[in-house]
């Protein structure tokens, strides 16, 4: 798998943020049930449709243990296999909250997010900004159709294709945030043509 990249818009003279790297999320994999052990599963990152990035996750009883090729600089496959360590914190209507403890040397942070690179890490190691630090008008809609996206479980991306109802989703909130998402999808795409109008391209041209 990749490193940088796997933001859908064109970028230019930006500090990198967040936006800008594959992630995973362990909020995301505890409501999908991934966090119990044993368990083996593998999980990708897909571009319209297709799978572009993938890695295998082992989970065990105190970390999750990441397998997977990661290309380098050099455009050489590097094999990555070793471990993420979890905790937890207590909530205060009761239960537990999941955590990754950051892999990187002297930084054992407890974070929700690792991002992709080298190895996976929190935006701290990667010194990412958050993009509505940096955010242009048409990231600020992309960011609202993709918090939307994370909340129907579907990839991220507005040009990735929708996904289906959520399961346990009442039909009436599902239309309602889809018809939210296509007007954020909708809008930023519009933005996005008006900022590359004044260079002769479109948004067709980056996709």
């Amino acid at each position: 798998m990749g490193g940088t990249g796997s933001g859908w818009y064109w970028r230019y003279d930006k500090k990198e943020t967040t936006a800008d790297y594959r992630c995973i999320d362990i909020r995301q994999w505890q409501r999908k049930g991934l966090l119990s052990h044993p368990l083996s599963f593998n999980w990708h990152w897909s571009c319209k449709g297709k799978i572009i990035a993938s890695i295998n996750v082992r989970s065990e009883s105190n970390s999750l243990i990441l397998n997977y090729y990661h290309q380098s600089e050099a455009n050489d496959w590097d094999a990555k296999k070793y471990p993420i360590l979890l905790t937890t914190t207590p909530c205060h209507f009761g239960g537990s909250r999941p955590w990754f403890i950051c892999p990187t040397s002297n930084c054992n942070r407890r974070v929700a997010i690792l991002y992709s690179g080298d190895i996976f890490a929190c935006r701290h190691c990667y010194q990412l900004a958050y993009p509505s630090q940096s955010e242009t008008p048409y990231d600020r809609t992309a960011r609202r159709a993709n918090k939307i996206r994370d909340k129907l479980d579907w990839d991220p991306g507005i040009l990735n294709r929708k996904g289906l109802k959520p399961k346990g989703m009442h039909w009436k909130t599902f239309k309602a945030l889809t018809f939210q998402h296509d007007a954020f999808a909708s809008q930023t795409i519009t933005l996005m043509n008006e900022r590359l109008k004044g260079s002769g391209k479109s948004l067709d041209d980056w996709t």
